[in-house]
């Protein structure tokens, strides 16, 4: 799974470097994202754009936003069929920016969390879907998950499962709503080659999403 994430990169930056055309959000940068918080998508409604989002899908037909806490990730390999997010991973698919995301590692009775990152620190996209939700009170509201799928060698000693962080050459694929081929879309929900990615235990502090400095990343 990816219960906690990283993402730093100044908003205009990642503008740049995901040509966004448009942007609808100014977040400060967090090392510390939770379930809930706000988080920054790229997807593509006509143009591609850059907007605020909050962690945790909330599909069209639910009455309560809460059940977004349950929704923070979906699975790869049940995502295109599962009724909560079968009509999103349709049209509504979308890049969620981060620089990198912490997993706990599990020895004897000692649980510490890892910083996982791209060997490059480059930020990435991991594979979301996202929907704007109507609330009781006519409100609307955008939430998103994010897609796990089996862990790779660099991940696998930390967690069975990791988010899907997409090659910059799927991007363009993914978060195009024209893209129709279920098959095609779920080839891309793989694992991110091991060989590019870095590992490392960090401060416990990180347990506790009010703790969001830059020693949250510092190698313990």
């Amino acid at each position: 799974m990816c219960g906690r994430f990283v993402r730093i990169t100044p908003i205009p930056v990642i503008a740049e470097k995901f040509r966004a055309k448009q942007m609808f959000a100014d977040l400060a940068p967090s090392y510390n994202i939770a379930p809930s918080q706000e988080i920054v998508i790229i997807n593509d409604e006509g143009v591609r754009q850059l907007v605020q989002c909050t962690w945790g899908f909330v599909p069209s037909w639910a009455k309560n936003f809460s059940i977004g806490n349950k929704m923070i990730n979906a699975r790869s390999e049940t995502v295109a069929e599962k009724p909560a997010f079968r009509s999103a991973f349709k049209k509504k698919r979308c890049l969620v920016i981060a620089d990198g995301f912490y997993e706990w590692k599990t020895e004897g009775k000692r649980k510490f969390p890892m910083y996982i990152r791209l060997k490059s620190k480059e930020p990435f996209g991991f594979a979301g879907l996202y929907n704007v939700w109507k609330a009781p009170d006519g409100n609307q509201l955008c939430t998103c998950t994010i897609i796990t799928t089996e862990a790779n060698e660099a991940v696998k000693h930390i967690h069975d499962r990791m988010p899907v962080i997409l090659p910059r050459d799927k991007e363009d694929i993914w978060i195009d709503p024209t893209t129709e081929d279920t098959e095609a879309l779920v080839g891309i929900l793989k694992p991110y080659p091991s060989e590019e990615m870095e590992a490392y235990e960090v401060s416990t502090k990180v347990n506790f999403p009010q703790h969001n400095t830059y020693s949250n990343i510092k190698p313990r």
